[in-house]
């Protein structure tokens, strides 16, 4: 299983998410089909551009809680995410939850062209 998780503005587009998807699946090797989810805190879940994305990927969006975020273990720390969320980067913190209990990241964060939405991608079982 490899999870999508994204971190980002309220009004972020779905072009946006999809800059970051695109730059994180180019980077770890991976094709778009190989995803299987997309994740992101449980709060900005139901946000527009995030929706819009999991249409039209065709993939379930799954909300992650803060606390499952915070437990996270992260490889890169924003002060700004850590400060507001409990974790040093809300993508790596949602791939990992998403993708289970052994998830290891396969992409570390990266940052849309716009800079309104990173990010990472994990795998697990």
């Amino acid at each position: 299983m490899i999870v999508a998780g994204f971190g980002f503005r309220a009004d972020t587009s779905a072009e946006s998410l999809l800059d970051a998807l695109q730059t994180a699946l180019t980077q770890a090797g991976e094709a778009p089909g190989a995803l299987d989810a997309l994740a992101t805190a449980e709060d900005k879940a139901q946000a527009t551009g995030f929706s819009d994305l999991a249409t039209r990927l065709g993939l379930p969006a799954t909300p992650i809680p803060a606390s499952a975020l915070a437990a996270q273990a992260t490889q890169t720390h924003s002060p700004a995410s850590q400060a507001a969320r409990g974790t040093g980067s809300v993508a790596e913190a949602a791939a990992l939850a998403a993708a289970g209990p052994q998830a290891r990241l396969l992409q570390p964060r990266v940052i849309s062209t716009d800079r309104r939405a990173s990010c990472a991608l994990a795998t697990g079982d």
